[in-house]
């Protein structure tokens, strides 16, 4: 039996229900940890296709586990399905679940003959910090996985994505009210030892590497312009190359928070930090079989060689450091929209959206079906 040939044949006949869920969840844009419409839509649609789901995995309410088969190698398909503040599914995410979706039923008719069990994971709260899957990976959901996969939409396609480690937190400084221009020697200012921050950030701009990244938003900058402010906060992120780099310019970071304090008398206050998203580590052999494939189906790509480029974070990074994954990008013709704009979120369902949820899927099963079938590989894996 042709296996990649039944594959495509058993997707064929569900690749119309992928784009409608797609759209749907596109239409219906969920923030992190509040992906209840997405996740009860994905769990029953596999359901529905055979899968044994359970739903509210690891005290997380809208994450679930899908299984079907029972082979001894066990592949993790992982969907995120939760959107941008704003400007909803700016990152397409809706075409993550209905490839993850699409791939995992394709391949679980075919479970049996492979000795695969196919797991589709519902990962919610990717975004700003969220962590889903690392929540995820450290109370059990990925144990005794082999191997895991996810691919994600992009301007154009890309095999092996290089993305940073990143870390958010808030800060809040806390001074003293006073009138701004009668006795403005009574206050202590605290948007001025928020800018102080900003300011020395910017100088730190010059001595950071070239990978490091440093972006933030104030959330509060006072409450009236007569009266000194007491109290500001902001939102900020640091990235770098690894796990290992981001602890150096967090520190950095930090002392600049630090400098707005001691410059004005103000209090600081760190707080929230999110558990640090670390750089994805691409199995080889798992992204060329994804590279055969994706280019049999038709997609242009670049060279497994080609220099990367640089790209955001993922918590699909702390996965790829525990087991053997990929994360490969797929292209939607979204050019000169890219992720995290609202252009790019209307580009999510258009037909190159739709048209990369077939390719997506199918490069997905037929990549595992080369892990089940190649013995070397499979050997790999399991060993």
């Amino acid at each position: 039996m042709d296996l990649k040939a039944a594959a495509q044949a058993h997707f064929t006949t569900i690749q119309s229900q992928m784009i409608a869920l797609s759209h749907r969840i596109h239409a219906h844009p969920e923030l992190g940890f509040e992906e209840e419409h997405a996740s009860t839509w994905l769990a029953e649609t596999l359901s529905d296709h055979g899968f044994s789901v359970t739903k509210g995995i690891c005290d997380l309410p809208t994450a679930f586990m899908a299984q079907a088969g029972s082979g001894p190698l066990h592949l993790a398909l992982c969907a995120e399905y939760d959107s941008l503040p704003g400007i909803g599914h700016a990152c397409g995410h809706n075409i993550i679940a209905a490839m993850a979706l699409g791939a995992g039923i394709a391949t679980a008719a075919l479970a049996d003959d492979l000795g695969l069990s196919v797991h589709v994971i519902g990962t919610p709260v990717e975004e700003m910090g969220g962590g889903g899957k690392i929540l995820l990976l450290e109370r059990g959901a990925f144990a005794g996985m082999h191997a895991a996969m996810m691919v994600h939409p992009s301007p154009t396609d890309n095999i092996t994505p290089v993305t940073l480690a990143n870390t958010y937190f808030e800060v809040r400084y806390t001074g003293k009210e006073a009138h701004a221009a009668s006795f403005p020697e009574r206050g202590v200012n605290a948007a001025d030892a928020m800018t102080v921050a900003q300011v020395a950030i910017g100088l730190l701009r010059q001595h950071i590497r070239s990978t490091d990244r440093i972006h933030g938003i104030v959330t509060k900058g006072g409450d009236a312009p007569n009266v000194i402010p007491a109290h500001t906060a902001a939102k900020y992120a640091v990235r770098a190359q690894t796990i290992e780099e981001l602890d150096d310019i967090r520190a950095k970071v930090r002392r600049c928070f630090e400098a707005g304090a001691l410059a004005t008398g103000a209090s600081l206050d760190i707080t929230g930090e999110s558990k640090p998203y670390a750089q994805l580590r691409h199995d080889p052999a798992m992204a060329a079989a994804y590279h055969r494939n994706a280019t049999a189906l038709g997609r242009d790509l670049p060279p497994l060689s080609a220099p990367p480029h640089p790209g955001g974070s993922t918590d699909m990074g702390n996965v790829s450091q525990a087991l053997p994954s990929i994360h490969p990008m797929i292209g939607i013709d979204s050019l000169p929209a890219s992720n995290h704009q609202p252009e790019f979120a209307a580009h999510c369902i258009t037909e190159a959206a739709d048209r990369a949820i077939r390719d997506g899927a199918l490069a997905m099963a037929w990549t595992a079906i080369d892990l089940a079938t190649d013995a070397s590989l499979r050997t790999s894996l399991l060993g």
